[in-house]
């Protein structure tokens, strides 16, 4: 706002400043002589939200640590792509809110550990991917808010060589418009 206004006093400064000397005026007008009075400026008061507070159909119940929302991974059994009963509550909340949300989007990413062939996990996070999206459409979501994709074991969270890592790479990760 204020680039504009310095940019039309600017283009006014130099429209008074042309080459040609003003034309006489006829009949000027008379100037009032007057002072200028204090500017009373009312400034919003400064809100405090409180977490729970928060709407869960928000955008901002995304970025809040305390909302369901702010939690985006699904984790699966070694050589399973079946949704655990400890998930659905995390699911049905992502469900709902993008049935209140009808113009976001999520991208759901299959993930598995490295054990196995590119192609097996490959497919195997395809189907990771797809049980979560199917999930969320029983629970809300439209079919036309969730791209379902597979990145196989090419995106670890964790690196190591034990049954802790590989639990950790055993994922279906929820993001969501602007996050890809």
């Amino acid at each position: 706002m204020r680039a504009l206004i310095s940019l039309s006093v600017a283009t006014l400064l130099l429209a008074a400043c042309g080459s040609q000397p003003p034309a006489p005026e006829q009949n000027p007008a008379g100037v009032e002589s007057r002072t200028p009075g204090a500017v009373k400026v009312d400034t919003p008061p400064v809100v405090q939200v409180k977490p729970e507070q928060i709407d869960p159909n928000s955008n901002a119940a995304l970025r809040d640590p305390k909302s369901p929302l702010s939690k985006r991974s699904i984790y699966f059994d070694y050589d399973s792509y079946v949704v655990k009963d400890e998930f659905q509550t995390l699911l049905a909340a992502h469900g709902k809110f993008l049935a209140a949300n009808p113009k976001m989007k999520m991208l759901i990413q299959g993930n598995a550990d490295e054990r196995g062939s590119r192609e097996y996990n490959l497919a195997l996070g395809q189907k990771r991917a797809e049980a979560v999206r199917k999930t969320l459409t029983l629970l809300g979501a439209r079919e036309d808010q969730l791209e379902a994709v597979s990145l196989g074991e090419e995106k670890p969270a964790c690196t190591a060589s034990s049954e802790e890592c590989w639990g950790k790479n055993r994922r279906g990760d929820m993001l969501y418009s602007g996050e890809f």
